[in-house]
């Protein structure tokens, strides 16, 4: 065996060295890579899923909900913001729920009292027995 190396060991990586953001810090505990690199070029494959996490805060939002469902891929909606005026909550779950349930097929799973789970087509949920 070898020395042992005191702290972690940090490679340089030519796609993100020289970016200003996402600079790792010595200690973190969590590393919110949303925050660190929100463009962050990830390759699509056959098959592959993402789980994208959203705060609906208007129906201004809908829109960018769908087309990631409509890509495939799961979407976890934090929806404390619009649950306070009753009329926008209605037409927004409605929306989402015609086109997730009606449309394509998918599933709209409530979790909680404020979160909704979108599933598209290619998932489906069971019941633990």
């Amino acid at each position: 065996m070898g020395t042992k190396e005191n702290g972690p060991k940090w490679v340089e990586m030519p796609s993100v060295s020289n970016r200003p953001i996402g600079g790792l810090e010595v200690g973190e505990s969590y590393h919110d890579l949303g925050m660190k690199y929100p463009d962050a070029p990830i390759p699509r494959v056959r098959g592959d899923v993402i789980v994208h996490r959203a705060i609906l805060e208007d129906i201004g939002g809908i829109s960018q909900l769908i087309d990631w469902v409509a890509d495939g891929d799961i979407v976890v909606v934090e929806m404390t913001d619009i649950m306070s005026r009753d009329m926008e909550l209605r037409l927004a779950v409605g929306k989402i729920q015609d086109f997730i349930e009606g449309d394509i097929c998918g599933q709209m799973i409530r979790l909680g009292n404020s979160r909704l789970l979108l599933l598209p087509p290619t998932f489906e949920s069971t019941s633990a027995q």
